[in-house]
């Protein structure tokens, strides 16, 4: 089905992509975009069928339909599995979008990931128009396929050898870009409004190896944390592999007498990284770009599994300008004590040292990359709306 002839000329944006939030909270940044700059814009989503997806979206009051994508693996079962349900899943997508197109004049934004690949072949085959947003300075399988079949490539990080893609700052939701001061953030979050805060985060999924550091940390450098108060996100870390959950994670803190919250996730990003004063984290694209936008000096630990440490590359404009430093996540807690657990000693040590982070932070300018990529969606549906409704592809 093409998109002329449609019987509304509100335009239709659907945003691909899910199973992290960092796929999903960049869409919904841009979605925010769109919606500031026009009134004639419906926006809806397909996400993967995990739970992460449905409670993210649903808190956002968002339309969703779930797709029941399979990541690409090149372990035989699993890659069995994905050539087993390509064809019924691109054929699903297909309908939705036929769906979707009889509304408006549609565009499909591909976010990365598993379910941007089969959403861009629906895409394709009803000759929509579709755009990819790469957020990961070393774009995944995915994301290489699903460019090869987007009319255009928008991407949040330096990326080598992409000369046409075209380049953007990060994309930022509002709700997690600080609405106030530190003292204003801290006293809305139920802290101390001058007191120096540590923000601990492995985004949206967790990370153990982080959760475990900072639990030793507490042990070994007691009276320095005293004199902080902790925000950390601990993710879904209760597993039957890991009795750190989140109450222990609690209990830990007030053992060693450390005002802290602590969550498995929260909402309101933005003034929990408008509390901040020095933060350790993974550097997820989400994770970095949010560091960028709340000028927030940070020590990063790359997901330690990646062989090629690619979330590294992320963070090194930051690293470069001297407003974060990079570290090796060991896993084990011994050898993080002696790296990335130092670092952060260090820091913590020297408040001087962290303004001084923080100024160089200012050099990086903001963080628009939504409001760029909205425009461009805006553009694109204008034509659309004038009857280019074919998508053109080569």
């Amino acid at each position: 089905m093409n998109q002329t002839g449609t019987s509304s000329q509100r335009l239709q944006v659907v945003f691909a992509g899910g199973g992290t939030g960092g796929h999903i909270y960049p869409a919904l940044a841009i979605a925010e975009q769109l919606q500031d700059k026009s009134q004639d814009v419906d926006v809806s989503f397909i996400c993967s069928t995990r739970a992460l997806d449905a409670r993210i979206l649903t808190e956002e009051a968002v339309e969703y339909w779930a797709l029941a994508a399979r990541p690409f693996s090149l372990r035989p079962l699993a890659l069995a599995e994905f050539v087993r349900t390509w064809g019924r899943v691109v054929a699903h997508c297909r309908k939705h979008l036929r769906n979707v197109a009889r509304r408006g004049p549609t565009i499909v934004v591909g976010m990365g990931g598993f379910v941007s690949a089969p959403a861009a072949a629906a895409a394709r085959k009803e000759r929509l128009h579709s755009l990819l947003v790469n957020l990961d300075a070393t774009p995944g399988r995915a994301n290489r396929w699903v460019a090869k079949r987007s009319a255009r490539v928008f991407t949040a990080a330096e990326v080598e050898g992409q000369p046409n893609w075209t380049r953007v700052r990060p994309i930022v939701r509002w709700g997690a870009v600080a609405d106030g001061d530190s003292a204003f953030c801290r006293r809305e979050m139920g802290l101390d409004p001058a007191g120096p805060t540590l923000l601990v985060t492995g985004a949206s999924q967790g990370a153990r190896s982080i959760n475990h550091l900072m639990m030793a940390l507490l042990e070994r450098h007691t009276q320095l944390l005293r004199g902080w108060q902790v925000i950390h996100q601990c993710g879904p870390v209760a597993t039957a592999k890991d009795d750190l959950n989140e109450q222990a994670i609690v209990d830990g803190y007030a053992r060693a007498g450390v005002r802290a919250i602590v969550k498995p996730l929260f909402r309101e990003m933005g003034r929990v990284w408008g509390s901040a004063d020095l933060a350790i984290s993974r550097c997820g694209a989400g994770s970095v770009a949010e560091a960028w936008a709340n000028r927030v000096p940070s020590v990063f630990l790359p997901y330690p599994y990646h062989k090629d440490q690619h979330q590294r590359k992320n963070a090194l404009p930051l690293e470069r300008i001297g407003g974060a430093i990079i570290a090796t996540d060991h896993v084990e807690v011994g050898k993080n004590m002696e790296g990335p657990g130092a670092e952060l000693v260090r820091l913590l040590s020297d408040p001087g040292a962290v303004s001084a982070m923080r100024l160089k932070l200012r050099e990086l300018g903001p963080a628009d990359g939504a409001s760029a990529v909205a425009d461009e969606i805006l553009a694109a549906g204008v034509h659309l709306a004038g009857g280019m409704g074919r998508a053109r592809y080569t």
